[in-house]
């Protein structure tokens, strides 16, 4: 119990030295940011590897984190003062870890997740499959951490977009317009998100983090319903099942899109093209939502 009391304190020297909150260091190291404050109380031991993405993250030796280095000091700073600090090598942005999450998340939207080897993650992250192993020893382990950051991508890209709207009718149509596959990176996304769907069938983790994205998506989207209708903006109409209603109807149309329009250019066949998607939504918000205007 005191070592891990010793790690966690380490870890938090770690987190200072960063200089963002907890949430955001769990971001970076890619894991649930509930198993970061539990493993900080005490109530939950780091793994191995989650201890190898926070040395890598706060350029510091695993062994300083475990203590495991004659003389450590708990108080000595965790990247000066470490007892074996890691020579200094470049690292590519955000860390090892994110990058190899990233690339991992690219090479599932072009060729599937099963088709995807920790080699070529390895070669586009030009490093090991030994350091990818290091970071996320297991495939599972390496898909969670993927479909958690395509989670948090998609929370922030939504964040940043809504930012400082106040008519929910706009923030609305902002929401619908992200979720339109028109660029190659919504695209990508969307390509992920189909894969991960058929993950989420079989693995009772992948499972659990899509249930708790989609909780917050809907949830987003009935308060920006529930807002307009205290706007006069829409209908009187149940919050919660209106948004389950339209974010069905999102992810039925953007698989649609897909699959007839898989590199981006229009197959030709009436109504099932990105513009097709994006006007049966607006004109399903005006339907179902708007409210009707005086006169």
């Amino acid at each position: 119990m005191q070592q891990q009391d010793e790690v966690a304190a380490r870890v938090r020297q770690v987190i200072d030295a960063a200089g963002v909150s907890a949430r955001e260091f769990a971001r970076r190291i890619v894991i649930d940011p509930s198993k970061l404050s539990r493993s900080l109380n005490g109530t939950r031991r780091f793994t191995a590897a989650e201890l190898a993405r926070i040395a890598d993250i706060g350029a510091v030796d695993v062994g300083w984190l475990l203590g495991s280095a004659a003389g450590a000091d708990v108080t000595a700073s965790p990247v000066r003062s470490a007892p074996a600090p890691r020579p200094p090598a470049p690292s590519p942005e955000g860390g090892r870890p994110l990058q190899i999450v990233r690339e991992t998340v690219r090479l599932i939207a072009e060729r599937g997740f099963h088709a995807v080897r920790v080699a070529d993650i390895a070669a586009a992250c030009h490093t090991s499959t030994a350091a990818i192993h290091y970071h996320f020893p297991g495939r599972d382990e390496l898909l969670e951490a993927a479909v958690r950051w395509c989670m948090d991508e998609d929370t922030r890209r939504r964040a940043d977009a809504t930012d400082g709207t106040r008519h929910a009718g706009d923030e609305l149509r902002l929401l619908i317009e992200l979720q339109t596959p028109r660029t190659a990176q919504q695209r990508r996304q969307w390509c992920v998100w189909l894969d991960l769907w058929a993950e989420a069938a079989r693995s009772t983790t992948v499972g659990r983090l899509h249930v708790e994205y989609y909780r917050q998506w809907r949830g987003t989207v009935a308060d920006v319903i529930r807002r307009g209708v205290e706007q006069g903006v829409f209908r009187p109409v149940d919050a919660d099942g209106a948004a389950l209603a339209l974010t069905a109807l999102i992810d039925g149309l953007a698989s649609q899109v897909l699959a007839t329009e898989p590199d981006g250019r229009d197959d030709g066949v009436p109504g099932t093209g990105v513009q097709a998607m994006h006007d049966a939504l607006i004109a399903h918000v005006d339907a179902c939502l708007t409210a009707p205007t005086a006169g």
